[in-house]
């Protein structure tokens, strides 16, 4: 599996030429390291309002919404309440698809319908595609609660996410020299 490459540093003129170069070298050679959130930042985590960053959330998968997630795959997750748990850093964030999109939801005392648990880093881990979604639920570090029709819908999603398709659309952007920097990291 190869990793999407990541986007090239938005104001490369700014950087003399052997520090842009050896930035660029690093970051194409970037590995997450193995983290975890600690505990006394995760019992103050837990303890915030959870809809800023379940917002937060909502706002990054509508941006993805009809570019790199089909809209139509995702269809069966519409009117239902869906809840992401970053184990570590005691956040549950609680969601849900309608017409309109994706939105945050009132946390309740309802059940949600498709519970998925990670930790950041493995969730930093898949959105890198240092991770693919089967090795860390068979690895027993991605657990799906709930529907697992919704579950298996969500997983199959995240591999047929479309990494090139979301690397055009980072660099249609209109960041100045993005394009350049882009331009120039191809070349080598």
């Amino acid at each position: 599996m190869s990793l999407p490459a990541l986007p090239a540093f938005p104001f490369p003129e700014l950087l003399p030429g052997s520090l842009r170069q050896r930035l660029v070298r690093r970051l194409e050679q970037f590995e997450l390291p193995a983290f975890s959130v600690p505990q006394p930042l995760a019992r103050l985590v837990a303890r915030l309002p959870q809809r800023p960053p379940a917002h937060a959330l909502s706002v990054a998968l509508n941006l993805a919404l009809g570019r790199i997630l089909p809209r139509e795959s995702l269809a069966p997750l519409t009117d239902r309440r869906l809840q992401m748990r970053v184990t570590d850093a005691g956040l549950c964030l609680d969601f849900g698809l309608t017409a309109k999109g994706f939105r945050p939801l009132p946390a309740s005392g309802e059940k949600p319908d498709l519970v998925i648990s990670a930790t950041l880093r493995d969730y930093l881990a898949l959105a890198l595609r240092e991770e693919d979604p089967d090795t860390l639920f068979f690895s027993r570090r991605l657990r799906m609660e709930g529907d697992t029709d919704l579950g298996l819908l969500v997983k199959n999603t995240l591999d047929a996410v479309d990494w090139e398709a979301l690397r055009a659309e980072l660099l249609s952007l209109r960041l100045p020299g993005l394009r350049r920097a882009s331009a120039e990291t191809a070349d080598r």
